[in-house]
């Protein structure tokens, strides 16, 4: 089987130009925004398409304690460590094999002390596509206690990666609660419903009715379903995104700090013109023992993950 050395942002499947999906009328569009090629890719810092780790999202000042040991990580946002570091997993170099006639699985070795971390993590995340469905599956082991908390950082746009902004797009989050941020945007440590509140996506409305000032970028609790978590909406093709998640968050961010990036074609992403849905444990999750642990362990339970992209149209 033949095995090849891929930068993950750029191989880490979503953003490619081949994935394209329908209008209502037949037409084909690529809902992923992205660049054209690798070079793109290396020189990217607003995690376009790419899977991030070792700890997805913010960590308070960068410091954890774990088994009574405090860690001090890189500082790259602000005053808070985020996504895993300016070298964290989304600038690895992974391997990647075609595991079935429609998988690919990548493969990651992070050793003891790679951004500051601890223990060796070995990670895979095997990407399937069937049908019209992205399938993830993430798996780590660790020989050492360490965080983990990995997501897919895709921009999608339904109406196209060059269509501009997003806040017409209708979406639907199965989430009575949502976790607050302080003004550094780590979490406050609350559990607080959404009813009444911007934050409140139980019953579908357009991204951009009631939006904060600056946009989403914060964690849903996502209630338990057998159905899709996350439902998104784009009202003028008929294009509709349903996610499904074992994790327990989702980061709803509105594409806040894009700002003329230059994409594939030479569209110009400019800010609120993608969604990102990143399943995964809490932010700072590391820090609040009222959140779900992130912490896995030697001998297991490891960390696994599956989250499911599943596009169709409105009939």
């Amino acid at each position: 089987m033949k095995t090849s050395q891929y930068h993950t942002a750029h191989a880490v499947f979503i953003n490619s130009k081949q994935n394209s999906f329908f209008y209502r009328e037949g037409n084909s569009i690529d809902v992923a925004l992205g660049y054209d090629g690798i070079e793109g890719y290396c020189k990217d810092n607003v995690y376009l398409g790419c899977v991030v780790g070792r700890v997805a999202n913010r960590i308070a000042k960068g410091q954890f304690t774990l088994d009574n040991k405090q860690y001090q990580l890189a500082v790259n946002n602000g005053p808070n460590h985020l996504h895993g570091g300016p070298n964290g997993f989304s600038k690895a170099i992974w391997s990647a094999e075609q595991s079935t006639n429609d998988s690919v699985t990548f493969k990651y070795v992070s050793v003891d002390g790679e951004e500051s971390y601890p223990g060796q993590v070995s990670v895979t995340v095997t990407c399937t596509l069937r049908g019209s469905e992205i399938i993830l599956d993430y798996a780590a082991t660790s020989l050492e206690p360490t965080p983990i908390n990995l997501t897919n950082h895709t921009y999608f746009n339904l109406g196209g990666h060059d269509s501009g902004d997003i806040r017409n797009h209708i979406i639907q989050i199965n989430s009575e609660y949502y976790t607050p941020l302080d003004d550094v945007q780590i979490p406050t440590g609350e559990i607080t419903s959404v009813k009444g509140t911007p934050f409140d996506f139980m019953s579908p409305k357009p991204i951009g009715k009631n939006m904060p000032e600056g946009g989403y970028d914060h964690n849903f609790c996502l209630a338990e379903c057998t159905g899709p978590c996350i439902r998104v909406t784009e009202p003028n093709s008929g294009r509709i995104l349903e996610v499904f998640t074992n994790q327990p968050g989702v980061q709803f961010y509105t594409a806040n700090y894009l700002n003329g990036i230059e994409g594939k074609g030479g569209a110009v992403y400019n800010k609120h013109s993608g969604f990102c849905l990143e399943t995964q444990n809490y932010p700072n999750a590391i820090n609040q023992d009222n959140f779900p642990s992130c912490v896995i362990r030697p001998g297991g339970p490891d960390y696994k993950h599956r989250t499911v992209y599943k596009f169709c149209n409105i009939n």
